[in-house]
């Protein structure tokens, strides 16, 4: 493990009972698709046995862009100060961090990258979202198969920008292409993007809220994890929480999971750096509430 840059008492050892994980993927109600306050989700954090909250909610793009899942850009500065807030409120409790959810889109590389640049972020979540109107209208087409392949090139572009820290929901196109998802078909695809997502050393999020999506598994699949391990990407573990009572929902299945696909560590950011951590020692400081999956 390498030395700590997380907050507070860094310095001291921790025991098995301290809080050292963090949600790391989480959502406010100025995306307009969240219900809760990021105070109600720190109370839950603080339930589940973690250090801390990373409040990651989906960034202004210009023009309206898919408008109806984001906060508009005359809200950012709100959200900076809901973040603030929320942190001075839980000091010493729960450590909240500013994060936020930024959609990778060809053409808006250096909106973004000013953007990024604008606050102090801890950890900058890259996605990559076909659903949205303006990524079907420029790549939707009937080969769905051929939508997917767009969908993994694009995933590993956006690591090659350099500007985010871990990759989102890193094989969300398979939920909205499930009558045509095939593993054989697609994971040349998969693997070209892996080598270059590898090569940037950015990591990839698996995500728990895949469960409750159209094809029930986490993302990525596990064929998909596998190939990250083989090729030394590093995890980090979100929930995606839109509600309260995600925070940290399926993170006990979630770290067993990276164990059976290889995986000793998970990852958490803080100021933009990578601290790696045993999963072991994670899955000792959680609260339980899950049912391992066997």
């Amino acid at each position: 493990m390498s030395p700590s840059i997380l907050p507070k008492s860094d310095t001291q050892p921790h025991t098995m009972s301290d809080p050292i994980y963090y949600e790391s993927h989480s959502h406010t109600p100025l995306c307009m698709h969240a219900d809760g306050l990021p105070t109600q989700y720190a109370a839950h954090a603080l339930a589940r046995g973690l250090r801390g909250l990373i409040v990651t909610c989906h960034n202004p793009m210009p023009n309206g862009f898919s408008a109806p899942v984001r906060m508009r850009e005359d809200q950012f500065d709100e959200y900076l100060n809901l973040v603030e807030t929320t942190r001075s409120e839980w000091e010493g409790r729960i450590d909240v961090r500013l994060g936020i959810e930024a959609d990778y889109f060809e053409g808006h590389e250096g909106y973004l990258e000013k953007q990024l640049q604008s606050a102090d972020f801890h950890f900058v979540l890259g996605s990559v979202h076909p659903q949205i109107p303006e990524w079907r209208k420029s790549y939707w087409q009937d080969d769905l198969l051929e939508v997917q392949r767009t969908y993994f090139r694009h995933l590993a572009q956006s690591a090659e920008t350099g500007l985010f820290d871990s990759l989102a929901h890193p094989d969300l196109i398979k939920n909205f292409t499930s009558k045509a998802w095939n593993l054989d078909a697609i994971m040349p695809d998969i693997c070209d993007a892996l080598d270059r997502i590898a090569a940037t050393g950015v990591a990839m999020e698996l995500n728990t809220s895949g469960v409750n999506k159209t094809i029930s598994e986490m993302n990525p699949n596990p064929t998909m994890l596998r190939e990250m391990r083989r090729r030394n990407i590093p995890v980090t573990i979100g929930a995606d929480a839109h509600q309260i009572q995600r925070v940290a929902d399926g993170y006990e299945n979630a770290l067993a999971f990276l164990q059976r696909c290889g995986y000793d560590e998970v990852n958490v950011f803080c100021k933009r750096e990578r601290q790696s951590l045993a999963i072991k020692d994670v899955l000792d400081s959680l609260v339980l509430v899950d049912t391992p999956i066997s």
